[in-house]
């Protein structure tokens, strides 16, 4: 018995995902010239983009006003029963209203739309009937209606609610799109967090210098190495040449391969056992790329070199986990 209900189950939630998924894949053919002046209204935006919907709605309001905010397009969401009793002061002639009603009929929502349209602002609906009182009274209308919800009872918002927010996604990415949002944009939106550290974060800005990060030239023996190692508190040391430049990279790996052939190793120079022509990364590179090429090498330590290839910084595996890059 208890086998035949875990399938019931199964077959129960693959049918919502189903609905769920069936309800995306509609939108397609429904992104027409109505999407296009969408995209242009909020793209000529001087001001804000306000995003209401009443109760779960409302909930995927405040989704999509998050991520046009955090993809270059300020927005706010309002809260339509707030908007009736003083809030709607917050929008000005300048912003865009995004209007969320399946039903199109809310009344809180139906209520705003005199004063909105009388402060001025554009309005662009995400409903489910395009012949509703907030569909005529919009500038611009996007169907995201559904043949069924996923709840059992056709009660509950789901698919409804889930192809909302997937027209609300393509609404503001292809807005990010089209304003030409690149990648540092979006770091400047998110300096907190490991997001913003992948992002924002150069070796630069956390590799080792000065008495940490040692350097030795090639006649230098191991011994006096192990000292400058020891030292620094690393697990390594670059060498250099009479220039400067970085030639080679001494490891405690290549002193346990060493030492175990050769008994007289403190004494031999360094330039004879190191490692040449290390990997290295430039300073200004994004620490998460460093992470990316220790990661594959799988190595502990790198140099840091500058242009003239000379050995500025040293990076360690350890310095990215206190940054929460790994």
């Amino acid at each position: 018995m208890e086998g035949f209900m875990d399938n019931l189950v199964l077959k129960k939630a693959k049918e919502i995902l189903r609905i769920e998924a069936n309800s995306i894949k509609a939108l397609i053919g429904r992104v027409g010239r109505e999407f296009e002046r969408a995209v242009g209204l909020l793209c000529d935006c001087r001001g804000r983009v306000i995003v209401t919907g009443m109760g779960k709605p409302g909930i995927v309001a405040q989704k999509i006003s998050a991520t046009l905010s955090s993809t270059g397009t300020p927005s706010m969401w309002l809260h339509p029963a707030e908007a009736i009793h003083g809030d709607l002061g917050k929008v000005t002639k300048e912003d865009v209203v995004i209007a969320i009603s399946n039903s199109g009929e809310t009344e809180e929502i139906t209520k705003l739309l005199p004063t909105i349209k009388k402060i001025g602002s554009k309005l662009i609906s995400l409903t489910g009937n395009t012949k509703s009182t907030l569909a005529k009274l919009s500038d611009c209308v996007l169907d995201v209606s559904v043949k069924e919800e996923a709840c059992p009872l056709g009660l509950a918002p789901s698919a409804s609610t889930t192809a909302t927010l997937a027209m609300g996604d393509a609404l503001a990415l292809v807005v990010a799109y089209r304003k030409g949002f690149k990648i540092e944009d979006f770091a400047f939106f998110h300096p907190g967090g490991s997001l913003g550290k992948r992002l924002l974060l150069r070796v630069k800005d956390i590799m080792r210098t000065g008495k940490k990060n040692p350097v030795v030239n090639t006649d230098t023996s191991v011994k006096k190495a192990l000292f400058v190692i020891t030292g620094a508190r690393s697990g390594s040391v670059s060498v250099v040449d009479a220039k400067g430049k970085l030639v080679g990279i001494f490891t405690d790996g290549d002193l346990r391969r060493h030492i175990e052939t050769n008994p007289r190793l403190l004494e031999v120079k360094i330039k004879y056992v190191m490692t040449k022509n290390p990997v290295t990364v430039k300073r200004d590179s994004l620490a998460a790329e460093a992470f990316r090429v220790l990661r594959e090498r799988r190595i502990d330590e790198v140099p840091v070199v500058d242009d003239a290839k000379r050995p500025v910084g040293l990076l360690d595996v350890q310095d990215l986990l206190k940054e929460g890059l790994v």
